[in-house]
């Protein structure tokens, strides 16, 4: 591998248009033949070469026309405004698969099939991510507002809970399964209803998820 040696541990927040599970963990064409996403990491523990990322937030709206590996995708990736110079550039680098062996992580593999990729948003990210009690909220102020929660049983009403574990994958080695919303604003305006979300604990090098 090329390039500055870096890691990241912390947690992540994906939200997507395909239905509770989404078919694209399974290598299945997503639910509704296209990809929306809004997606975010906090980065509790990390570096980029002598960087250190430590409690800051990087985050994701994306969107593909058909399945993600066909291509022609559209991304607006977003930088935690208290990042300064050198982090800004460390996370954008590990974000478009700089720094990053072939297919080793999803912001790797996502970066060879966008064909616009619009200039970085540098803003603030508040967000809140409960892995094992699948909840969370993102907010960034003008470009998103979503939220997560557990899938609910449609008998009972209570709380469904489902994991997925991925042994080889590029995101995660294991995620809690749930349901999202989401509204983004900006060239990628999306409006995403109860559909598929995850979250999960992630520990990623340039090498690869940590499994």
């Amino acid at each position: 591998m090329a390039g500055t040696e870096w890691l990241i541990k912390g947690r992540e927040f994906i939200h997507c248009n395909c239905a509770y599970g989404c078919p694209c963990q399974f290598n299945s064409r997503p639910t509704q033949g296209n990809c929306h996403a809004v997606g975010v990491v906090h980065i509790t523990e990390g570096h980029h070469g002598g960087v250190k990322l430590d409690g800051l937030n990087m985050a994701l709206i994306v969107s593909w026309p058909g399945a993600i590996h066909e291509g022609h995708g559209h991304v607006v990736p977003i930088v935690d405004e208290r990042a300064d110079e050198a982090q800004r550039e460390a996370m954008l680098r590990i974000m478009t698969g700089m720094d990053t062996e072939p297919g080793a992580t999803f912001f790797q593999v996502f970066s060879t099939t966008f064909e616009k990729v619009y200039d970085p948003v540098f803003a603030p990210i508040d967000i809140g991510i409960d892995v094992d009690g699948r909840t969370a909220h993102l907010k960034v102020p003008g470009w998103i507002d979503a939220h997560g929660e557990p899938i609910k049983n449609p008998v009972s009403g209570e709380p469904h809970r489902a994991r997925i574990n991925l042994p080889h994958g590029f995101e995660y080695d294991t995620c809690e399964v749930g349901r999202g919303w989401a509204e983004t604003k900006g060239p990628l305006a999306l409006s995403i209803q109860d559909s598929h979300a995850h979250f999960s604990a992630i520990h990623m090098t340039g090498s690869g998820v940590v499994h």
